[in-house]
């Protein structure tokens, strides 16, 4: 089996097939093989299958085909297809999926392919890391959990604290649906080519119920987006521009009622100060 961590393995391939990366498609592929162990290893595990996102040349597809009882890789990128015929090949547990992952039908793949609890795997591209995500978490799809490969700076996004820089909406909208967990950190020298940043490998686990129940979920999510719209107003001053909660006075003695100041800043409230908080909305509007 080939070495689909080692350098001059990839440059290999990359001449026999006339391979280039696309810039365009986010392409850099992980050569740390204790990474790749830790990926395949979480993700594989107390499921019997797996879904992987963007298998790259096939190095950490080839580690969940050893380890879960099917994979199925999905990709865009046709120009793959000839490198991981090769480099998948001897493994009658792996099933590509050519096709964008932002179009696909998850739920018709893991009916067609899976008769068990599935997770998913991935190195995503940065520049379409959160909409991949909250595809998969916002898709009662019924995965039991995500391990991707995301910067590092979006991982500290997602499993951010009220009160921080890296705290906001996005933040609530994972940890509302997954409990997440920073499993390790990965350089930006570990790839090829090196991405400009750092990168963070991050375990969500989907929760059974979420950590909150609004009366309106709806309601819950719009104040969170209205309130994260512009970051350095007030929260009373940012749901009074969003339109749509009511009056200056009366969003103000809402965020009063859950014993808040009225000058304070959406960053500093908790998820269940949102929840309280859209629970008002929701019974006055």
């Amino acid at each position: 089996m080939l070495d689909l961590t080692n350098i001059e393995v990839i440059k290999y391939l990359c001449n026999k097939y006339g391979f280039k990366f696309s810039k365009d498609m986010g392409q850099n592929f992980l050569t740390d093989s204790e990474v790749i162990d830790a990926i395949s290893a979480t993700a594989a595990e107390g499921v019997s299958g797996v879904i992987e996102i963007g298998p790259g040349f096939g190095c950490l597809t080839a580690a969940l085909g050893q380890r879960a009882k099917k994979v199925v890789s999905i990709e865009l990128d046709k120009r793959l297809e000839k490198v991981l015929n090769e480099t998948l090949m001897g493994f009658d547990n792996i099933k590509l999926h050519w096709e964008d992952c932002m179009k696909a039908d998850i739920k018709k793949i893991i009916e067609e392919n899976f008769d068990g609890q599935v997770s998913v795997a991935a190195n995503l591209p940065y520049y379409i890391t959160t909409p991949i995500v909250m595809k998969l978490l916002e898709g009662d799809y019924g995965f039991k959990k995500i391990v991707i490969m995301v910067q590092k700076e979006v991982a500290e996004r997602f499993c951010a604290t009220p009160g921080g820089k890296e705290y906001g909406a996005v933040t609530l909208g994972v940890q509302y649906r997954a409990d997440a967990r920073v499993i390790c950190e990965v350089g930006k020298e570990k790839f090829v080519p090196s991405p400009k940043v750092d990168s963070a490998v991050i375990e969500m686990t989907i929760r059974e119920t979420p950590p909150v129940m609004p009366k309106d979920e709806k309601m819950f999510f719009r104040v969170i987006k209205a309130a994260f719209a512009q970051r350095r107003k007030t929260l009373v001053n940012s749901l009074c521009n969003a339109g749509c909660f009511g009056s200056k006075e009366s969003i103000t003695a809402a965020v009063e009622k859950i014993g808040k100041d009225a000058n304070i800043r959406g960053e500093k409230l908790s998820m269940e100060d949102f929840c309280a908080l859209a629970d008002i909305f929701s019974e006055s509007l």
